[in-house]
Formats: structure tokens, C-alpha cells, sequence
């Protein structure tokens, strides 16, 4: 366990301010598209900028918003965004091989903020409601991590090479974002080596500090098929 894991998280103070970090760097391939998925059209509009206005809402009261996009494509997205007058405040920050390259890429631009809460969030889970936001910031106030998750709909089994066996789906959760952190703990976690057990930013954190799962939305699905664009498509007209 890296030597920082025993210094005890730091909570943020009741007025901490509030950042977001929109990390998109996939390239579509499952979704069999022309173009990254995060660019595919939801409602005549880009997926993320469905999400980047999710994190806009100004009930929210975020004080900054980072988007970061492979650097082949930050050019793309300045184009869409001025074909679509998206006047929205955003820095924009190319990212790495990995996504853990690209949030501390992300974080990185965040640099000049010495506290606050900041949520990491997929650039293509575009219907987030702003409750599941708001949960994450105020758990992440109160526990220094949050994350947004649901329970399992369907049966589950764990599988070995000996077969499988029935799981208590009651006991798991399956993971969504955002997954939000003060602001320093999540800077220290980023200072260590990226591991491939690495599968989100709360299990970059957990070394460092447990996290609260908060009550997700099964809404805020992350478009990666076909199909998911279509449900999202049904979901939006509601």
C-alpha cells in the first residue's frame, strides 16, 4: 500500500467549490459509427453536449467544467460546438492512451484550484439526471468520495473454471459516474502508478479512501451500442 494511503482524507469545507471533469475518448468502434460516439447525434444535438448542459445546469452551482477528448478530436468538437452555439464555458484538454491518462489530464487543468469537490464523469452518459450530480457532491462533501450506482436488474453468476454460481445481486451494484472526490484526495490517488486493476476512479481512490455509494438512475445509461443510442433517443422524448 503506497505510504499515502494513511494520511486521512481531508473534508471539504461547506462552500467548497464545485468542479466537473467530461472525460470522451472513445472512438466508436462498438457502435460500428463514422464517428466517435460521444459525436453521434441525440436529438439532432452531439451526445456530449447533452452532457456537457447536464453539468451546466446552474442549480448545480458548478464553478468549472473540463472536457476531455482525444487531441485528434479537440478540433472536431470546436466545430460542433460553433455550428451548434453552444455557449457553454468549458476548458478543453487533450487526453492520453488510457482513461486514467485522461482524467489526470483533466485534473491537471484544475490546478490552479487548491480545494473543492470535483466530479468525473463519462462524456457519453448524457441523461444523468441532476439529482444523481447533486447526490454524488453532497456525499463527496460529507465522505471525500461518492459514487453513483445501481442495483443489478438481472440474475447474476460468478463464473470460475470449475462453473458458476448464484450471486446475492441485493449485495452488488453495478457502477456509473458521475464519481465525485474532493479535490486533493483525488490528486493524491492520480500520484501513484496507473494499475490495470484500474477499471474507474473509484477504484483508483479506494487505496485512499472508502467510498459512499449513492442511489443512481437506470437512466443514466453510457451509449456505447446501437441500442443504446435508441433507448436513449425514447428516454429523451420523455
Amino acid at each position: 500500500m503506497n505510504p499515502s494511503s494513511n494520511q486521512a482524507p481531508k473534508l471539504p469545507s461547506p462552500k467548497a467549490p464545485r468542479f466537473a471533469i467530461l472525460v470522451a475518448g472513445g472512438s466508436g468502434t462498438r457502435m460500428g459509427a463514422d464517428r466517435p460516439k460521444q459525436f453521434l447525434l441525440l436529438g439532432g444535438e452531439p451526445v456530449l453536449l447533452h452532457t456537457l448542459r447536464r453539468f451546466a445546469e446552474p442549480a448545480l452551482g458548478v464553478t468549472a467544467i473540463v472536457v476531455v477528448l482525444p487531441a485528434d478530436q479537440l478540433v472536431t468538437w470546436q466545430q460542433l460546438c460553433a455550428q451548434h452555439q453552444v455557449a457553454i464555458p468549458h476548458t478543453l484538454v487533450p487526453g492520453g492512451a488510457t482513461r486514467w491518462a485522461s482524467v489526470k489530464a483533466g485534473l491537471a487543468a484544475l490546478s490552479a484550484h487548491p480545494e473543492g469537490l470535483v466530479a468525473v464523469h463519462d462524456g457519453v452518459r448524457p441523461l444523468v439526471p441532476r439529482l444523481v450530480v447533486e447526490r454524488t457532491y453532497a456525499a463527496a462533501a460529507t465522505h471525500a468520495a461518492a459514487a453513483a450506482a445501481v442495483v443489478p436488474k438481472d440474475s447474476v453468476r460468478l463464473v470460475s473454471p470449475h462453473g458458476s454460481a448464484a450471486q446475492n445481486r441485493s449485495r452488488l451494484r453495478l457502477m456509473q459516474t458521475p464519481q465525485t472526490f474532493e479535490i486533493d484526495l483525488l490528486r493524491r490517488a492520480y500520484a501513484m502508478p496507473e494499475l490495470a486493476t484500474f477499471t474507474d476512479d473509484a477504484t483508483v481512490v479506494d487505496d485512499l479512501c472508502r467510498v459512499q455509494l449513492v442511489e443512481g438512475d437506470y437512466r443514466n445509461l453510457k451509449i456505447t451500442t446501437p441500442e443504446d443510442l435508441l433507448v436513449a433517443e425514447a428516454l429523451l422524448m420523455c
